[in-house]
C-alpha cells in the first residue's frame, strides 16, 4: 500500500517523496528550536538591508547607487542573496551531517543536496511578503517584469543544484574547502550587484560583473520594481552559466560518488 502511495523504488514519485519528507525536516528542526520561527528567515536580510540602506542614504549620501527606493532595491537583492549564502554553506557539510544515512539508504545521493535547495527556497518564498509590504509603503512601482520571478527562481535552482552537486563531494574529499567555501561567498557578496547594480559598476567592471550568473538572476528579481535594471546580456549569460555549471555538476557528482561513500 505503502508503493502505491509514493511510487515504486527508484521511481521519480519516490525520490520526490523523500525529497519533501527530508526538506519539511529542516525546515520542522529549524523552526521547532526557534522561539520567532519564520521571523528569522526575513529578519537577517531585513536588518543587512537597513543597515546599508543607512550608511549609503544617510552617512554618505551616495543616492547614485542602485535604484529608488533603495531600501526596496536592497531588500530585493538580499532576500535572494541570503537564500543562495545560506545554501552553499550547507552544501559543505551536506553528507558529513547524515553519514550515516547517506551511506545507509538506497536512495539517490543526489537527495542530500536537492533538500538543501529546496527548504531553503521555501524559506525564501517565504520571506517575499515582506519585500511586498516594503514595495508598497515605499511607493515602488511593479510592472510586467513581476512575470519572470518565477524564471528567477527556476535559474537559481539551477544553479544551486549545480553548485550542491560540485561543493557537497568535494568537500567530503577535501575538508579544507568548507572553509574556503565560507571565504568565497564573503568575497562574491560584494562582487555581486546587491547593494549596487551593474550599471553602477565602471568600465571593465561592468563587463566582467555579467560573468557572475547571479548578476543575471538577481536582474530578473528585480526587474518587475525597478525596469531600468534589465540587463540582457546579463540574464543570457546567467541563464547559460546556470545551465552549464548543472551539467558539470552532474558529472562531477557521478564521477566522485563512490569515493565519497568510502570516505565517509
Amino acid at each position: 500500500m505503502t508503493t502505491a502511495v509514493v511510487g515504486a523504488p527508484g521511481s521519480a514519485r519516490r525520490y520526490l517523496h523523500s525529497l519533501w519528507l527530508l526538506s519539511a525536516r529542516d525546515l520542522r528542526v529549524r523552526y521547532a528550536t526557534s522561539a520567532l520561527g519564520y521571523l528569522w528567515s526575513v529578519l537577517d536580510p531585513l536588518v543587512m538591508s537597513i543597515i546599508y540602506w543607512f550608511v549609503f542614504t544617510q552617512v554618505f549620501q551616495r543616492g547614485d547607487i542602485g535604484a529608488q527606493p533603495y531600501i526596496v532595491f536592497l531588500i530585493s537583492g538580499l532576500l535572494p542573496w541570503v537564500w543562495f549564502n545560506s545554501a552553499v554553506t550547507d552544501f559543505t557539510r551536506a553528507f558529513n551531517k547524515d553519514a550515516r544515512l547517506v551511506r545507509s539508504t538506497a536512495i539517490p545521493r543526489s537527495i542530500w543536496v536537492n533538500r538543501i535547495v529546496l527548504s531553503k527556497g521555501v524559506e525564501f518564498l517565504f520571506s517575499l511578503p515582506v519585500l511586498a509590504v516594503f514595495a508598497i509603503f515605499a511607493g515602488a512601482t511593479a510592472g510586467w517584469g513581476l512575470l519572470l520571478l518565477p524564471v528567477a527562481v527556476l535559474l537559481q535552482v539551477i544553479l544551486l543544484v549545480g553548485l550542491g552537486l560540485l561543493v557537497a563531494p568535494l568537500c567530503v574529499l577535501w575538508s579544507d574547502l568548507e572553509r574556503t567555501t565560507r571565504l568565497i561567498l564573503r568575497a562574491l557578496f560584494y562582487a555581486t550587484p546587491i547593494i549596487y547594480g551593474v550599471a553602477d559598476l565602471p568600465g571593465v567592471f561592468r563587463d566582467l560583473a555579467v560573468f557572475n550568473p547571479l548578476a543575471g538572476i538577481f536582474t530578473l528579481y528585480r526587474v518587475g520594481l525597478f525596469p531600468q535594471e534589465w540587463d540582457t546580456l546579463a540574464v543570457g549569460v546567467g541563464a547559460a552559466m546556470s545551465v552549464g555549471i548543472l551539467v558539470l555538476g552532474i558529472l562531477v557528482f557521478r564521477r566522485l560518488e563512490s569515493a565519497v561513500l568510502k570516505e565517509l
